[in-house]
């Protein structure tokens, strides 16, 4: 139809976040990578639905301290909460092996190889 935009249904959407999450090879994803694997969406966008699914206990959020990481690189990291873990696995739900398989068969710019590589806050 013309003048109608294809957008993403939300549940679909924070799906493939979860899904990225779970995927990436450190288990703590930065929004700009989210951004790069998910081109569709805006990382306003992206910030939106990690709010959501932080406010659920789905994610949690970990950070850097002031001075504790390089400049012009990410400070802030999402992870799933151990309880969104459990009860994945619990129902079959976002199994790492296979998304991880999928996350490392994309291919990557060398910036977004360098924040994957990239020490992730402690918890």
């Amino acid at each position: 139809m013309r003048g109608v935009r294809s957008r993403k249904r939300p549940k679909k959407t924070r799906a493939d976040i979860l899904a990225d999450i779970v995927g990436h090879p450190k288990g703590a994803i930065s929004v700009e990578e989210l951004a790069y694997m998910n081109p569709p969406l805006s990382e306003d966008s992206i910030r939106r639905h990690l709010k959501t699914l932080a406010g659920v206990g789905v994610v949690e959020e970990r950070t850097f301290d002031p001075g504790e990481r390089e400049r012009d690189y990410p400070y802030k990291f999402y992870e799933l909460s151990e309880k969104a873990r459990e009860l994945f696995d619990r129902n079959g739900l976002f199994p790492p092996d296979p998304w991880q398989r999928q996350y490392q068969s994309v291919e990557k710019t060398p910036r977004i190889c360098d924040i994957e590589q990239m020490s992730r806050p402690r918890s």
